[in-house]
């Protein structure tokens, strides 16, 4: 990978619980650690954010996982987190790609973040790569580019599936439905059977379906990353 590639911005969820639930949740950590762990031996620098700064609730700890337990144990991945900066510090154009992370917690606050829609404007209109995973489409539905279109209009794009959220029983958990939304604002959803690998790429737009997808949008944006000038 070129090496004067600008960063990658990671970005993760700031919300603690599933509404009225009580229940709680977070970013899933696989669905960062491993696009992470992709990115970051392709040569590229990577800076995680979140919503509101400072440590992110975490969700889906396992380190069973290999991909987990190598970051939390043996990189300063824990130390990164509890010093995440805040979206409203940070700037799209001082970037290469945004990535955002799933976890329920984004549908609390990744939608109608405005900092997070201006720096996926920033990114897209500078020639950088949007991308997403799982629930982290979130970001992605009320994004809008400078003439007023919705970015994901006529977009193909995959992202947690109606089905998916049933399945976990989240339908009435949810502010939202995300597959719905996205299709309200014109997205071509593009749905694989529950829980199977669904990465999409439209252009500087790559998107999964759940954390199945995790890795191969990590995948899919390293190899964006190496045809742009």
């Amino acid at each position: 990978m070129k090496s004067d590639h600008k960063p990658v911005l990671c970005v993760v969820t700031s919300h603690p619980i599933k509404g009225a639930s009580g229940v709680p949740t977070g970013f899933y950590m696989a669905e960062l650690t491993h696009p992470l762990k992709i990115l970051e031996e392709a040569g590229l620098e990577t800076v995680i954010a979140s919503v509101r700064g400072g440590q992110p609730p975490v969700d889906g700890f396992d380190l069973s996982d290999p991909v987990n337990a190598w970051f939390w144990n043996e990189t300063d991945f824990q130390h990164r987190l509890a010093t995440t900066p805040p979206l409203s510090e940070l700037n799209g154009v001082d970037y290469s790609a945004v990535f955002f992370a799933g976890g329920h917690g984004t549908m609390w606050d990744f939608r109608d973040n405005l900092d997070a829609q201006r720096i996926i404007r920033e990114v897209y209109e500078n020639r950088g790569i949007v991308s997403a995973v799982c629930h982290g489409p979130a970001a992605l539905v009320d994004a809008k580019l400078s003439n007023g279109e919705y970015l994901v209009n006529g977009k193909n794009l995959a992202a947690f599936t109606n089905k998916e959220e049933d399945e976990v029983q989240g339908t009435t958990v949810v502010p939202f439905l995300l597959e719905t939304a996205l299709r309200e604002h014109g997205a071509l959803h593009h749905e694989a059977p529950n829980w199977s690998e669904n990465v999409v790429t439209d252009g500087r737009l790559i998107t999964g379906q759940n954390p199945t997808s995790a890795h191969g949008v990590g995948i899919a944006l390293v190899n964006a990353l190496r045809q742009v000038v």
